[in-house]
């Protein structure tokens, strides 16, 4: 075996639980740890998640300098920059996998090209608790609805070998292997929208821990009513961690596993992980759901294209504040509350009747914890189209979301602040204040605020009438 290793980087920016770093460090003298960054998969596509990963070069870097690691970044294309290595330099290559169907098919032509040119390498299994391919029902065949597959998968993680992960002790010294490296900064967007995010994130493998801890001891008992409650801290706040891999997930589950008693709460969260592994599981079987409709009869939907509508929508000046608080907590913090999530989707998809690859696209460029499989599915879910998908009928009513989650309207008002004076009683349907009362607060609807731009009754006939047409085709 070769004296020096490189640990391809890709979604996990931490020491801790990294089997590729640490099987290097382990039989290698000399370790450098390599981060390419494709320009492709980011501009115009995914600028809040380039500000994280920015954070996560430098935070990554710092820790890997204790343990005398390199961390090198070059830009371009994963396979032309993965093939300038030769055999003569004598390294082995290693990385985590990523289970995203085109990040697979790459892999394969550079395993193919190190074969090729007899260079050695290992890969090892990725974030999450099961390889996909390990899930499946009797026959053989993939699951399309949660609780069985959940119910399947949680026995396969249980009964698998534990990883066997050793501390990394620190080497005797630096190597570096490419040259022109770039700086964690030169990711960064022109635009700088994100610079609000300083505000609300520290980005860090530390930090992950530090939301996990607050999670174990302060959130999970209640997490299965708290979570819902959008004013209210009552989510882990962990997905931008999982998906940038500052933390594994089979460290989360192991914590989760060990509070005494395992409640409602501690359930409910296992169960989002649950939804994850699903997510993956979904776009390796069926990878058409990436580009469209699993359910193929959605073809033929009547979607609107209302560019004035989804501008409303991205801007949250809908009229509707539980859906315009939503939106606009995503662009001030590149985060959405999970309940939210689904009143906005639900909204754009069945009140406006937009396409949900419109909200989808969005999203993957607004958040931080974007994640292919999750978005997708999640946005397939809402608009009734995806496997296990919420019935076409459920459309909802964001009046009644906010009456029922934001009694108070403390989350409204927060962030939609030209509200802060009305009632509570009207707070989630402002214009039903009489004119007067508008007056007295300075808040007149169609001016200081947005008058609906639907009408939700009308809004939810037009929907059924359209899902309807499915029937037909």
């Amino acid at each position: 075996m070769s004296s020096k290793a490189i640990v391809w980087i890709r979604e996990d920016f931490r020491i801790h639980h990294n089997q590729a770093l640490s099987y290097a460090a382990r039989n290698h003298d000399q370790v450098t740890t390599l981060y390419i960054y494709n320009p492709k998969h980011f501009v115009g596509k995914r600028e809040a998640q380039q500000w994280w990963l920015f954070k996560s070069l430098e935070s990554f870097s710092e820790d890997l300098a204790q343990l005398n690691i390199n961390l090198e970044i070059q830009q371009g294309d994963e396979i032309e920059i993965l093939s300038k290595i030769k055999k003569s330099d004598e390294v082995t290559i290693y990385w985590n996998k990523v289970y995203e169907p085109g990040i697979i098919e790459m892999g394969k032509k550079i395993r193919d090209n190190f074969v090729k040119k007899d260079i050695q390498y290992k890969y090892f299994k990725g974030n999450t608790l099961n390889e996909f391919q390990d899930v499946k029902k009797n026959d053989g065949t993939p699951f399309k609805v949660f609780t069985p597959f959940w119910r399947n998968a949680e026995q396969v993680y249980l009964n698998s070998v534990p990883s066997k992960i050793s501390k990394i002790q620190k080497l005797s010294k630096k190597f570096s292997y490419f040259k022109k490296n770039i700086k964690p900064n030169e990711l960064l967007p022109k635009k700088k929208w994100y610079k609000k995010f300083e505000l609300y994130w520290k980005v860090s493998e530390t930090e992950s821990h530090k939301y996990l801890k607050d999670l174990i001891n302060n959130k999970i008992k209640n997490y299965g009513t708290n979570r819902d409650i959008p004013s209210v801290e009552g989510t882990s706040k962990l997905s931008p961690f999982i998906k940038h891999g500052q933390i594994h997930v089979e460290t989360i589950w192991n914590k989760c596993r060990e509070t005494k008693p395992i409640n409602i709460g501690t359930r409910k969260y296992i169960n989002e992980l649950g939804w994850r592994e699903f997510s993956h599981s979904l776009i390796n079987y069926f990878p058409e759901i990436l580009k469209g409709n699993l359910r193929k009869e959605f073809d033929k939907f009547p979607w609107v294209k209302n560019e004035k509508f989804l501008k409303a929508w991205k801007k949250g000046m809908t009229g509707y504040p539980i859906v315009d608080a939503g939106m606009r907590e995503l662009y001030e913090t590149g985060w959405m509350h999970n309940r939210i999530r689904m009143v906005v989707g639900s909204f754009l998809v069945k009140h406006l009747r937009i396409n949900w690859q419109e909200g989808e696209k969005h999203f993957r460029n607004c958040l931080l914890d974007f994640n292919e499989a999750n978005n997708v599915a999640q946005w397939q879910w809402v608009a009734g189209c995806g496997a296990d998908a919420a019935p076409y009928f459920r459309i909802f009513n964001p009046i009644l979301q906010g009456e029922k989650f934001d009694k108070d309207g403390l989350y409204v008002k927060k962030w939609v602040p030209e509200l802060a004076k009305v009632p509570n009683k009207f707070i989630h349907k402002p214009w039903e204040m009489e004119l007067k009362y508008q007056q007295a607060i300075n808040t007149i609807i169609g001016k200081n605020y947005p008058a609906p731009i639907v009408v939700h009754e009308q809004a939810r006939v037009a929907a059924l009438e359209a899902f309807k047409t499915l029937k037909k085709n």
